[in-house]
């Protein structure tokens, strides 16, 4: 009965709407509240410009201001400003013997660069370790140097269970990478790679497929979490085995999905690199890396292996 009631009022609103002027039309929709309310928009998956960082869920949110943060030691303060006034007068001093503090005729012919081997303990503490562990999951990975300290052995257990935070779904990955070069009072140091078209890499594994990432600088902040992926397959066995991927395979994603809009990698503003595992295949696992280089293939002409959207296309 109330439905029958509710439907000849609006009738008769209605009938009353079409015999008003415009004005009075307006006003009238205004008070009755006869125009339905305005739908969100939909919501579209793509890569935001503003984003936070990593919560685990479940966890609170760190409110402590940054500079409750801070610990001040002073013989530590002094033992720093030696530290960066070393590395600031070897930036002065490098650039007047060549690029890199080597010999211009040297850089010219440069063909193959040595940038990480594991040569002891003090090699091991540029490279970091994490699994999902830290969201939650049950991921083991270690690193420690390989037999006689002369290579890198990276080892653990692949678990690809989600945590029961009833938030994440996913879950299972371990990785490997190198910590970001500093200069002096912690500017960022990037890798000079623009002389070289391809990664070099001696490895063993177990026959696992690991995901090589590299990490450029990016302009703004919404993109510090891209990086180029390509695949590492391992044929495992006792042999070792030299890779050498072209830096024009490599393909951009984010956070993990791969970008519609694709182009190269920028050799000259290198940050990092690092090894991910997430085949989705549980139980232990172990990489040995003896070094990492890059090198000039003159018989690669390939610019880049994926299709560039033209932004101002001729006509």
């Amino acid at each position: 009965m109330s439905n029958c009631i509710v439907g000849i009022n609006i009738k008769m609103s209605m009938s009353r709407i079409t015999y008003l002027p415009p004005a009075r039309l307006l006003w009238y929709i205004h008070q009755r509240q006869l125009l339905l309310p305005s739908l969100p928009p939909l919501s579209v998956a793509r890569r935001t410009v503003i984003q936070g960082e990593y919560r685990r869920p479940g966890q609170p949110k760190d409110n402590t201001p940054p500079w409750k943060k801070i610990k001040f030691d002073f013989s530590k303060g002094v033992e720093g400003i030696k530290k960066h006034f070393a590395l600031l007068k070897k930036e002065f001093v490098d650039p007047w013997t060549g690029p890199e503090g080597k010999p211009i005729i040297e850089h010219m012919q440069e063909q193959n660069r040595l940038v990480w081997e594991f040569r002891g303990p003090e090699s091991m503490e540029q490279w970091t370790v994490s699994s999902d562990r830290e969201i939650g999951g049950q991921s083991e990975a270690y690193l420690k140097l390989g037999r006689n300290n002369n290579t890198c052995f990276l080892y653990g257990t692949l678990c690809s269970t989600p945590p029961r935070d009833g938030e994440t779904r996913y879950s299972g990955y371990c990785t490997m990478r190198s910590k970001q070069q500093l200069a002096s009072f912690d500017r960022k140091k990037h890798f000079d790679w623009s002389s070289f078209n391809t990664l070099h890499l001696r490895v063993r594994g177990d026959g696992r497929p690991w995901m090589i990432n590299i990490a450029a600088e990016t302009y703004f902040s919404h993109q510090k979490d891209d990086v180029y992926s390509y695949f590492l397959y391992t044929r495992g066995g006792p042999y070792w085995q030299d890779v050498k991927i072209p830096f024009s395979k490599f393909f951009l994603a984010h956070r993990g999905r791969i970008q519609d809009d694709q182009h190269p990698l920028w050799l000259d503003k290198i940050n990092t690199i690092g090894f991910t595992l997430g085949d989705k295949a549980d139980g232990p696992f172990q990489l040995e890396i003896d070094f990492i280089g890059v090198c000039k293939d003159y018989a690669h002409t390939e610019e880049f292996a994926y299709e560039v959207y033209k932004r101002n296309p001729e006509v």
